[in-house]
């Protein structure tokens, strides 16, 4: 049975939906705290109460989209089947880097990056340097058991996460369309996991 969420939880999600809309469609720089707490329908002093400061809100929500496509801790335990587990990482992962507020928070990031540094810091913490640390450490344990051979755990990490992002990436981060079917990218996934498997075959 699914817990109902509380009112504080709710105002919480309709913050941090509020806060990824105006980055992404304003830019970090120009988006107030105000502005989000108007968006949300909550005072400014609820934002406050649930987030220090506008560097805390944007990075709760970048992890609130990685927890909105299961790339939480619990993907990143050692499954029985190895290969259904790599790829479903794969598939979630190429999911939410596709997603249109990925794409829109990447490129808020990338338009930042002279004048606000530190945005493009905090966005690689939360999102890509936390989902390579969860893998990095699958790597470690299925090495330590002996179902892989791996090294360098870090690496591995992410050899498979660029190799699973492909022409994919490039293209959605152009803007140059998506040509690529959901049947050629799943084949392209599995073609990935098992290279993937073959390279780091005990």
């Amino acid at each position: 049975m699914i817990k109902p969420r509380t009112k504080s939880e709710e105002k919480r999600i309709q913050i941090l939906n509020a806060a990824i809309a105006l980055f992404t469609e304003q830019g970090f720089s120009n988006t107030s705290m105000d502005q989000i707490a108007r968006q949300a329908g909550v005072s400014k002093q609820t934002v406050y109460s649930h987030f220090g400061n506008k560097e805390d809100l944007f990075v709760g929500a970048v992890g609130c989209k990685c927890v909105a496509h299961a790339m939480t801790g619990e993907l990143f335990e050692p499954q029985q089947d190895l290969h259904l587990q790599l790829l479903e990482i794969a598939s979630q992962f190429t999911s939410m880097i596709q997603s249109r507020e990925a794409v829109r928070v990447l490129r808020t990031c990338m338009a930042e990056a002279e004048t606000y540094p530190e945005l493009s810091r905090l966005f690689y913490d939360a999102g890509p340097k936390h989902l390579t640390d969860m893998l990095s450490e699958l790597m470690s344990k299925l090495d330590k058991q002996g179902r892989l051979r791996i090294p360098e755990a870090r690496f591995a990490a992410v050899q498979f996460l660029k190799m699973v992002q492909g022409e994919l990436q490039m293209r959605l981060e152009l803007n140059t369309g998506h040509p690529i079917t959901d049947g050629e990218h799943q084949r392209y996934l599995e073609n990935c996991v098992q290279m993937f498997l073959r390279a780091y075959a005990a």
